[in-house]
């Protein structure tokens, strides 16, 4: 690996062994020494951090997959780019692989947006950029003032199907709802394969509370006529043939569980599950492994061990290769472009 002035220091944060072990990956990958760092919780909870060698003039590569304790996650990240910054670092890139919070991007009534917020507290921290990987929504980018690179892991999905699927061109890539219907849609077009669609999957509307939202104006305004839950079809063939359904997060599996019932009632043979995340929490492996669902395959943005050893569904593709070639290129001034070869708006 090539170097330029100053030198380059990864560290790993302590959130979670996993956390370590991606790191330790990804140091192997670019013959780098993880930095020495020390981070823990005091008895009171408090998370403190001692960053044990000089990164004065330096640029700093901070790894941080997101463990069960997100908000603990946070602070960790939060404290050691701000450790970083007050030790004169030339720059602080974070490398989130999950970036927490993503799925509070919009705002819900009197919600509020949590991963602006976020954003925000990194940049405050003193993060100079942030590499991290499909993110929920990629509007989320504009919350940065920072760069942001939003790697995709479509390849290493892809190349799963093609080397451990053995008949995979008698599948078709099916969305478990018409949300995400572009991400089926660009896998089947990058497979050659057909696409098909559930439709009509049952999403809990928000309960209107009495809480001043049916004050009555003064003046008639037309309103929205109630949405009713059609019933549910799917759109597209799958009797007779292997159904990949695929997303970007696996946290709540009840609806995977779901749409892999109705496409067992309609003849599919074979049900794989593909996301980029694997969150997998509560009882998610318990129901996977009492479902229809054949197998489970996530990559290791997100520590799953335990889930692994309650369910033998559940597979990893390790994505470690394309975050040390995207630390590389950023480290050694080089295009990251790419890395972005062939993605179009849609993926």
């Amino acid at each position: 690996m090539n170097h330029t002035e100053g030198g380059l220091v990864i560290f790993s944060a302590n959130s979670h062994p996993s956390s370590r072990e991606i790191s330790k990956r990804i140091g192997e990958r670019l013959g780098v020494e993880l930095g020495k760092v020390q981070v823990y919780q005091e008895e009171n909870r408090e998370t403190r951090v001692q960053i044990q060698e000089s990164v004065r003039g330096k640029d700093v590569f901070i790894i941080q997959t997101v463990s069960k304790d997100v908000n603990t996650t946070i602070m960790e990240l939060l404290i050691m780019v701000y450790a970083c910054r007050t030790s004169c670092a030339r720059s602080i890139t974070g490398v989130v692989p999950y970036f927490p919070y993503s799925k509070q991007c919009k705002m819900r009534k009197r919600g509020s947006i949590v991963s602006k917020l976020l954003a925000s507290m990194m940049c405050k921290a003193g993060l100079t950029h942030l590499i991290t990987m499909d993110l929920h929504q990629k509007e989320i980018q504009g919350f940065f003032n920072i760069p942001v690179d939003n790697l995709r892991a479509s390849p290493f999905l892809l190349q799963y199907i093609q080397e451990e699927i053995p008949d995979y061109r008698n599948a078709v890539i099916v969305a478990k709802s018409p949300a995400s219907a572009r991400r089926a849609q660009s896998f089947a077009e990058r497979m050659r394969l057909g696409i098909a669609v559930i439709h009509g999957e049952a999403q809990d509307a928000e309960s209107d509370l009495v809480d001043g939202r049916h004050s009555p104006p003064t003046v008639k305004i037309p309103l929205l006529i109630p949405k009713e839950k059609p019933p549910i079809t799917v759109v597209g063939d799958v009797g007779g043939r292997i159904a990949i359904i695929v997303d970007d997060i696996i946290d709540d599996v009840d609806s995977f569980v779901a749409a892999a019932e109705t496409l067992k009632k309609h003849g599919a043979y074979k049900i794989f599950v593909m996301a980029t995340h694997g969150i997998l929490s509560s009882d998610a492996p318990k129901l996977i492994e009492e479902s229809a669902i054949d197998k489970v395959v996530v990559t290791n943005t997100i520590p799953h061990e335990h889930q692994k050893l309650q369910c033998v569904k559940i597979q990893t593709v390790d994505i470690s290769l394309v975050l040390s070639e995207a630390i590389r290129r950023i480290y050694n001034g080089e295009s990251m472009s790419y890395l972005f070869r062939h993605i179009g708006l849609e993926d």
